[in-house]
């Protein structure tokens, strides 16, 4: 069953709602979060990426999540897993992802968010294996990856089917996790 929301000690992740629509659309609109991505999105654009999460959550049961600061309440991104459908020779897969705010960067929210957001994932959801993955040059969000114990599949790289052919981000970075729970140990003797 799907929770109403996802707690760590600093952040509330949850349902989005109208009033995150405004924030969300400004930080879609700031060249800085969105350098990793092959162009800003107008409001336009951004409302119908709410929309899509909204009937993620609805239909897989798991979604992005509206990240609020618990101590003041305000919208900092999102984070969570998300369907990744697209044609490549890792999916269908689950994917960790995040977008958060450049005020909010610097702070560890992404590797919290995440963090619970696997957590999530392996429990409820008993996925076997969350991937997450990035624009090569991405340093960020690399780091990140790393921080929730992810293991770049180097020999793995591929072009993004959805990034322009001749685009400097079409070639994209693959990490992986298994689920803790579905290693099988075996024992000498």
């Amino acid at each position: 069953m799907l929770p109403a929301e996802l707690r760590t000690e600093r952040l509330l992740l949850r349902r989005w709602t109208e009033a995150d629509r405004a924030p969300f659309a400004a930080m879609n609109a700031d060249e800085r979060v969105m350098e990793f991505y092959p162009s800003v999105l107008s409001r336009a654009e951004s409302d119908a990426f709410v929309e899509r999460v909204g009937a993620t959550f609805d239909r897989e049961g798991y979604g992005l999540w509206a990240v609020e600061i618990a101590a003041t309440g305000e919208f900092a991104g999102y984070v969570g897993l998300w369907p990744a459908t697209f044609p490549a020779p890792f999916t269908p897969a689950v994917e960790v992802g995040w977008r958060l705010a450049a005020a909010h960067w610097g702070n560890g929210y992404a590797t919290e968010a995440a963090r619970r957001s696997v957590e999530d994932g392996f429990t409820r959801l008993a996925l076997p294996e969350i991937v997450s993955f990035t624009a090569a040059t991405n340093l960020r969000s690399r780091r990140v990856m790393e921080h929730l114990g992810m293991t770049y599949a180097a020999s793995e790289d591929f072009d993004h089917p959805n990034v322009p052919q001749e685009h400097a981000l079409r070639r994209h970075v693959l990490y992986r996790l298994a689920n803790p729970a579905s290693q099988v140990s075996f024992s000498a003797g």
